[in-house]
């Protein structure tokens, strides 16, 4: 299973997060789609496109999009992400998979089962 992700990040009179692809495989796959989304990837509104702005973050893995309509201005942050638990770097992963409840907050993000399931 891909553990890399590209989601939208938006308001809509509440903050909404979409995911745009998933089951990416690589960081390097996941780049591929962030890029090739930024200028095909129409919210779900309805709007008419007049232009699109994109900018970059410093860090080259998210980017703001703003497309302008015929009567409203959109705006969303697309960027990657990954399962923690299936970071290939092991440090990440372990620590992801632990759920005894021995692990500080501090130790890092984690996945976890609630109890009874």
């Amino acid at each position: 299973m891909g553990s890399w992700v590209v989601i939208a990040e938006y308001y809509s009179n509440v903050y909404r997060t979409e995911f745009i692809c998933r089951g990416l495989e690589t960081k390097d796959q996941a780049l591929k789609a962030l890029r090739a989304a930024l200028h095909t990837y129409v919210p779900s509104k309805n709007i008419v496109e007049k232009r699109r702005h994109v900018y970059r973050f410093a860090d080259q893995e998210s980017y703001l999009v703003v497309i302008k309509g015929k009567l409203t201005v959109w705006e969303c942050t697309l960027r990657i992400a990954e399962l923690v638990s299936d970071s290939t770097d092991p440090a990440v992963a372990k620590r992801a998979q632990m759920d005894d409840g021995a692990a500080e907050v501090a130790d890092g993000p984690q996945d976890r089962m609630p109890p009874g399931y």
